[in-house]
């Protein structure tokens, strides 16, 4: 069997190889694409397991390996720098150092799931309609603030008939009505091009039971049931459901608020409308929003010893405790999850 540690870059490829059976072994660099094509061409018919890092311009490289019957083994690219010691780094040292992973047995312990060829297809109907969805969006809006800047009321619709009919009788200035024309023109072209694409995603979700199941719940069209399940792809490569949702976006309250606040003082008004309804209203209830609105905590970070006698609640300059899981404050006898310090209000 040939085990092949493959450095690979969008021009070319270092590689480290070892025939398991016949001892040979060395390195070559391979230029993309002639060169790479005839090499891995060369080898059809017999076991090779290619061990490579995640990255980009390697889809064609993917279908090669794909199409002549030879494994492909793409790892996590964090954990394979981490398992090298050594800080010294160069193309050379790298694909040997994919190569001993590989035959060490290490390297599937870093391996990531790579959705099949026709999953990544359907990726790029979905991507492809998301970017038509945006220049649309950029057209309508173009349009909408025309229409205002002219007096065009807002009954009736814009894009409705009627509202159509009013817009186009509107008289405008020689390049305002080109700029009317040609936006008409080009979201005419758009919905053209939208409303197929609509269709086979539709087709598509409902070829899929997880995706008809997701539809069941109200809000979730075909377009978010089906992008869900191709992201997602197999449930069982999770080991809990914490890991599905951290991938899918969906991640817990606290966490989100915390990543809000270390990212700087531009999320403080999404913090506020979040905390909002934790404190009410009043002294306490200014208590508890400040609170959101500090620095808060990392997840597991050691939680600060806090005042709850009874019959005291939160105070300015105090310590106030929310649970931002449920999104409400904390009675002195519930479980805490976290304290931080309260700024006068």
């Amino acid at each position: 069997m040939w085990i092949i540690g493959c450095d690979f870059h969008p021009r070319f490829q270092q590689i480290a190889f070892v025939n398991t059976e016949g001892g040979e072994c060395g390195q070559r660099r391979l230029e993309h694409r002639g060169e790479a094509e005839q090499f891995y061409r060369s080898l059809a018919g017999q076991a090779v397991r290619v061990g490579m890092e995640t990255g980009g311009s390697s889809r064609w490289f993917e279908r090669l390996l794909g199409e002549l019957g030879q494994e492909l083994w793409i790892g996590d690219a964090a954990k394979i720098r981490a398992a090298e010691t050594r800080k010294q780094k160069t193309d050379a040292r790298d694909a040997e150092h994919l190569r001993q992973l590989l035959c060490s047995g290490q390297f599937e312990k870093m391996r990531i799931w790579i959705p099949p060829a026709e999953n990544r297809d359907l990726r790029q109907l979905l991507w492809h309609r998301h970017r038509l969805v945006q220049m649309r969006t950029r057209v309508k809006n173009q349009l909408r603030s025309l229409a205002t800047s002219e007096g065009m009321e807002r009954k009736p619709g814009l894009w409705s008939q009627a509202g159509q009919k009013q817009f186009q009788a509107l008289e405008l200035a020689p390049w305002a009505q080109r700029r009317r024309q040609d936006n008409l023109e080009l979201l005419s072209e758009l919905l053209h091009r939208t409303d197929p694409l609509d269709q086979e995603a539709a087709q598509q979700a409902a070829q899929h039971p997880e995706a008809v199941r997701l539809m069941t719940h109200p809000g979730v069209g075909p377009i978010t049931a089906l992008a869900f399940v191709l992201v997602i792809g197999d449930p069982a490569r999770f080991p809990n459901s914490k890991k599905t949702s951290q991938l899918s976006g969906i991640d817990s309250p606290r966490r989100q608020l915390w990543r809000q606040a270390a990212a700087g003082p531009h999320q403080q008004a999404r913090q506020r409308a979040v905390a909002r309804p934790a404190g009410g209203s009043g002294a306490r209830g200014g208590a508890a929003r400040g609170a959101l609105e500090t620095r808060l905590p990392p997840p597991g970070h050691a939680e600060e010893p806090l005042d709850c006698r009874r019959g005291r609640g939160p105070q300015a300059g105090g310590a106030v405790v929310v649970d931002v899981e449920a999104g409400r404050r904390l009675r002195p006898t519930q479980r805490l999850r976290f304290a931080c310090r309260v700024s006068p209000v």
